[in-house]
C-alpha cells in the first residue's frame, strides 16, 4: 500500500513542479538581472523536485507504518506553526514573527524554555544578519511599526 502512495506522491510533486517552473517562467521583470534573475531560483527549485519525484516513483520506499496519536498531533502543531508563521510574517515582521516560531517548534522538539529562548534569539539574530548583511536581502519590519518608522 505504501509503493503505490509514495508513487502517488511522486506524481502529484512532479505536477506541482511543472507548476512552479511554468509560473515561474512566465514572470515578467522590468530591469535586467545579473547573471541570473529571479526566475532562475524558483525554475531550479523545480527542477530539483522533479528529479527526486522520480526517485519515489521508480524507487518507492518500504512500507511503514502510520505515526502514532502523539508524533501525529506534533506534526499537525509544527504544521499549524508554520501557517500562522506565513500569515504573520509581514504584518508583525521578521525579528517577532521569527522568534515566536522558533520557540515554539524548539519547545515542541523538546528543548527547555531557557534553552528555547537561547535557541530563538541566536536564530533571530544570526539569520537576520545573514539575509540582510551577508545577502543584500531587506526583510520586513511589520506593519506594526510603519507608524514609528
Amino acid at each position: 500500500m505504501k509503493i503505490a502512495a509514495d508513487r502517488l506522491l511522486g506524481f502529484a510533486l512532479i505536477g506541482l513542479a511543472a507548476f512552479a517552473a511554468i509560473h515561474a517562467w512566465q514572470l515578467q521583470i522590468p530591469f535586467s538581472y545579473e547573471p541570473v534573475g529571479p526566475k532562475a531560483f524558483p525554475i531550479v527549485l523545480s527542477i530539483i523536485l522533479a528529479a527526486l519525484s522520480l526517485v519515489l516513483i521508480f524507487r518507492p520506499g518500504e512500507n511503514g507504518h502510520w505515526p502514532n496519536k502523539a508524533l501525529l498531533a506534533k506534526l499537525l502543531q509544527v504544521l499549524g506553526t508554520l501557517v500562522v508563521y506565513a500569515i504573520l510574517f509581514t504584518k508583525l515582521g521578521f525579528i517577532i514573527t521569527t522568534f515566536f516560531a522558533a520557540l515554539v517548534l524548539a519547545r515542541l522538539f523538546g528543548a527547555t524554555w531557557r534553552r528555547a529562548l537561547i535557541a530563538s534569539f541566536l536564530m533571530v539574530l544570526v539569520s537576520y544578519f545573514l539575509f540582510t548583511q551577508g545577502l543584500g536581502i531587506s526583510l520586513p519590519d511589520g506593519y506594526w511599526l510603519s507608524d514609528y518608522v
